[in-house]
């Protein structure tokens, strides 16, 4: 064990021979002790103090009262000179870490560990940062979340002694993670006749917010370019003023708006040198290894715009005379791991991703085309590698048995959804009909039985209209429709749904670790205010009552058809938990299963290629299975993708919102028929029936009255007339104020609101005039606005 600092030592023998007159400490006795300290603490393996400032030096060399006014003044002096850095109340050495330090995790090592650097660090006078190699637990803190890359945290660091050149110099354990700084602000430049200009804002929170770039500050920002600028302090009722600080690229058309999300959201979009080269020097998989599947008719169903086709269906009779009436179900989805190995540079940067990003306009992929469009993409008539799982279900559709197989497949043919589906109705077509009889009859049979299941296991049944953007060559909005649900996209849902389960099933079974897809129940305070609400609708609830997926499919099926449908389907959305990733299983609940993973779209989620290696690992189907991974390994990978997710997720949405903004900032003064689909203290939240598009109406602009909010029933009230303005109603509104960049559009109420409410929500007094219900903007537009394509299922297939 090492021994005390002398300091302390000296200091006990000082305070019993004359406590009256201790020694004053020497500046280098200062610094001595500062360092042995730390150093004496890291030797006996335990933690360094949190704090040494001029209160623990005192004590340590027994300074009291007066003699503490001198230690002062040589702290100062040392301060001054740089000997000390002072942080707060506490003294560390010039140079080194303290014990607790706030850091920037910024990458990781050849390894795959996470590495962080210090916030505070001056590189004129100290040289590069020290990097630090952070620890992560293998059992972190329950509600902790994994630290990952991007994130900012206060790190408890540790000196490496020994550490070599090249090295990180310390180690650190994250104690908590903090929301990462954003000093610099994004926004759209617009230039000024005399130089200078304005910096347009983006976020919908800062429309208010426009910020002055003087001459001088426009660091070569063009007019219309998406710019990054630092905030400089203004003074009082002066406009803050701003410094571009970097050119990110033009937005000067409607095909570049995708852009502000990405770089907003900091979605890596360009694929790094050494991931494209890898995939350019990918070679096609050979049969070595794989069962010979090419002669069975497999089929990939998909939207007819896909590119990338990663899952393909067969099923027919089960000629087994125990199941009678049964089926025989392959799924066979695309062999990405062949290609992308473990801690490659595609791998590095699939995980940096997360998953592929659906924007109007484009597609931000998980890996390169070489690999997404091409070698994994199961072309037709085209040999490519595959995972399969062949499954048994019996006539009602429950699954007897599955078994996985790592094949050679040969997709037979590539339909679209509508084409599927007009040749079961009748309508074939050249591809389809030699099709029909062999290949989807047999689909559509199987598919009747999974119904039954289906219906009997019941599953939370939410309507959730997906609306599709239509652009013009030149990226601009050209209409807006909701495109109809067929039920050869219900057929897909639950053929991968069973895979999907058959995947967790099977590696629970062999005790091998993955990553679940899961979704918890809602909570205890969704619920109550659920319940509170509706009450308001003569719904009672139990209290206490523990609700089921069929329970909320119940209450749906109340209001069905009723004035209540659309705010009761709003409502208990709303109340829901959020699907995510996670390497501790606790079931899926709007799924009302047990287990569930995701294993059929790895091309463009990396949630589904940790699942396939862990399938070739567990079942010995070579060696480019899931290295051995520790639980909390994966728990940080399923919090990094998790968090992929919602990043993507709100960059289709933000993106979406600019692009209808941009194509109704030309129908200023229009009128449009749209439904209320949030409440909240300020005003009112309203979606539009014919766009879907999301604008919002300020409580100040309602009507003559004061409207307060009543939060129970999602409510604005006329405090004196008892107006009311409800989610879910109804309403007619006019656009005064679109902010295309932003995605912001601000209406005025046209319409009256409901009677004055009693108890129980029931309504008296004036109803709304009855109106034409053909909304507004149709009988403005020429356009035509027939549904003309499939749905994507990209974010429905996110709420699974």
């Amino acid at each position: 064990m090492a021994k005390k600092p002398a300091a302390n030592t000296e200091t006990r023998a000082t305070r019993q021979a004359a406590p009256a007159a201790p020694a004053m400490p020497t500046r280098e006795d200062i610094l001595a002790f500062i360092a042995r300290e730390r150093d004496a603490a890291l030797a006996e393996g335990r933690t360094p103090p949190d704090k040494i400032g001029k209160r623990e030096i005192a004590r340590a060399f027994g300074l009291k009262g007066a003699d503490r006014i001198p230690l002062k003044r040589i702290l100062k002096e040392l301060e001054a000179e740089g000997a000390l850095e002072k942080r707060g109340k506490t003294l560390h050495k010039k140079g080194q870490l303290p014990a607790v330090v706030l850091a920037d995790i910024t990458g990781r090592d050849a390894d795959g560990e996470l590495l962080a650097r210090p916030v505070e660090w001056d590189e004129a006078e100290l040289g590069a940062p020290p990097r630090i190699a952070v620890y992560t637990p293998r059992k972190p803190r329950p509600g902790q979340p994994a630290a990952g890359v991007g994130d900012r945290a206060l790190i408890r660091t540790e000196f490496i002694h020994d550490a070599k050149k090249g090295e990180p110099q310390y180690e650190g354990r994250v104690i908590k993670l903090l929301s990462r700084e954003r000093p610099q602000q994004l926004g759209v430049f617009k230039s000024l006749p005399h130089g200078g200009g304005l910096l347009l804002p983006i976020d919908k929170k800062n429309l208010d917010r426009e910020l002055s770039i003087l001459p001088g500050g426009e660091g070569g920002a063009r007019d219309g370019d998406l710019v990054s600028v630092d905030v400089l302090r203004a003074g009082r009722g002066m406009r803050p003023v701003a410094k571009v600080m970097e050119r990110l690229g033009a937005i000067d058309n409607e095909r570049a708006i995708s852009q502000i999300a990405l770089y907003t959201h900091g979605i890596p979009h360009v694929f790094r040198p050494e991931t494209i080269a890898e995939a350019e020097k990918a070679k096609p998989a050979k049969l070595v290894g794989r069962e010979d599947w090419r002669e069975l008719p497999l089929i990939t169903i998909d939207p007819a715009d896909a590119k990338d086709h990663d899952d393909a269906v067969h099923a027919r009779h089960d000629d087994d005379p125990e199941n009678a009436g049964g089926f025989v179900l392959t799924v066979a989805i695309a062999d990405v791991a062949a290609y992308v190995a473990p801690g490659s540079a595609l791998d590095r940067e699939a995980l940096d991703r997360g998953n592929s990003v659906y924007f109007p306009d484009r597609v931000v992929p998980m890996l390169p085309e070489r690999i997404s469009n091409d070698l994994c993409s199961l072309r037709p008539l085209e040999d490519r590698p595959a995972l399969a799982v062949q499954m048994v279900i019996n006539k009602e559709g429950r699954k007897l048995r599955h078994s996985f197989h790592r094949i050679m497949m040969r997709s037979a043919a590539k339909v679209a959804y509508p084409q599927a589906q007009a040749a079961i109705d009748g309508w074939p077509d050249e591809l389809t009909k030699p099709l029909l009889e062999p290949v989807l009859k047999p689909l559509w049979e199987a598919y009747h039985a999974l119904r039954i299941a289906r219906t009997h296991r019941s599953p939370l049944d939410l309507d959730l209209p997906e609306r599709k953007l239509i652009l013009t060559p030149e990226g601009k909005v050209d209409r807006v429709f909701t495109p109809p649900r067929l039920d050869a996209h219900r057929l897909i849902e639950e053929f991968m749904i069973l895979a999907n389960v058959a995947a967790a099933e099977t590696l629970e079974s062999r005790s091998q670790a993955l990553i679940y897809r899961a979704h918890d129940a809602p909570s205890i305070e969704k619920l109550h205010g659920l319940s509170e609400f509706l009450s308001t609708i003569g719904i009672k609830l139990a209290k206490g009552q523990t609700l089921k997926p069929q329970n909320f499919n119940g209450i749906l099926a109340r209001v069905r058809e009723t004035e209540h449908e659309s705010i009761v389907n709003e409502v208990v959305l709303r109340s829901q938990a959020q699907a995510e990733y996670v390497a501790e299983n606790y079931g899926h609940f709007g799924l009302n299963l047990r287990r569930y993973a995701h294993f059929t779209s790895p091309i463009r989620r990396y949630a589904d290629l940790i699942v396939h290696r862990a399938l070739i690992r567990a079942l010995k189907f070579g060696e480019d299975g899931l290295p051995g991974t520790a639980p909390d390994e994966l728990a940080e990978v399923a919090a990094r993708i998790s968090a992929a997710e919602r990043r993507a997720m709100t960059a289709e949405r933000e993106t979406k919102d600019r692009l209808i903004a941009t194509f109704l900032s030309e129908q200023i003064g229009a009128s449009f028929e749209g439904r209320i689909s949030g409440v909240t203290r300020s005003g009112l939240f309203v979606k539009l029936a014919d766009t879907g598009a999301d604008g919002f109406v300020p409580a100040a602009t309602i009507g003559n009255d004061y409207f307060r909010h009543e939060e129970h029933l999602h409510a604005l009230v006329g405090s004196r007339t008892g107006e009311t303005y409800r989610l879910g109603d109804t309403i007619e509104v006019r656009l005064l104020e679109a902010a295309p960049f932003a995605g912001a559009l601000r209406f005025e109420i046209l319409s009256e609101g409901r009677g004055r409410m009693q108890r129980g929500g029931a309504a008296k007094g004036r109803k709304p005039p009855q109106r034409d219900k053909t909304p507004p903007s149709r009988k403005r537009s020429a356009r035509s606005h027939k549904a003309a394509g499939p749905a994507g299922g990209r974010n429905r297939d996110r709420q699974r």
